[in-house]
């Protein structure tokens, strides 16, 4: 699960953005959000440019203006789907919609195999984990599977896919 990461672009996203970048680090993809900062900086425009510069990140954000001053560097995300939001993504190139989940969605670290106490502690994991494969975020201290949401999420990125092929 880890790994896949390397060689892939690095997107820093807006406040926005939200779940267009749990989406993209589900995908495998390195995602800092804006949301991480302190908010209510009226510098805070100046801030993302200068981290996409300095960490070679993608700047994508629903503010033309900022985008246009990002330059190469910006991308002007024009829908508040996020479905369509990975279908711009996708079609400039900058992702494959592949969900890899070896990145945790809420703080985008890398993910690990999770031990056996690590899903026996979590509440939340599985009646019959029997089969699945688990992951931790050493950070969160979260667990994740791929169980019916992963599925639920494939299914959606493959309807999305089917409609928007030519006739």
């Amino acid at each position: 699960m880890s790994g896949r990461s390397e060689g892939r672009p690095r997107f820093l996203a807006d406040r926005m953005l939200g779940v267009l970048t749990r989406h993209l680090r589900l995908m495998g993809y390195d995602t800092l959000s804006a949301n991480a900062l302190t908010p209510g900086n009226p510098r805070e425009d100046t801030v993302l440019l200068a981290i996409a510069e300095t960490d070679g990140r993608i700047l994508l954000t629903r503010d033309a203006e900022l985008a246009r001053r990002a330059g190469g560097r910006g991308v002007y995300i024009r829908s508040a789907d996020v479905m369509e939001q990975e279908r711009q993504l996708v079609d400039r190139g900058l992702i494959r919609q592949e969900f890899t989940f070896d990145r945790c969605s809420v703080c985008n670290t890398p993910l690990r195999p999770a031990q056996k106490k690590e899903v026996l502690g979590a509440a939340y994991a599985p009646r019959k984990p029997e089969g699945l494969s688990f992951f931790w975020c050493p950070i969160c201290r979260r667990l994740y599977w791929e169980g019916s949401h992963t599925a639920r999420m494939r299914r959606e990125v493959g309807k999305k896919e089917e409609s928007s092929r030519p006739g």
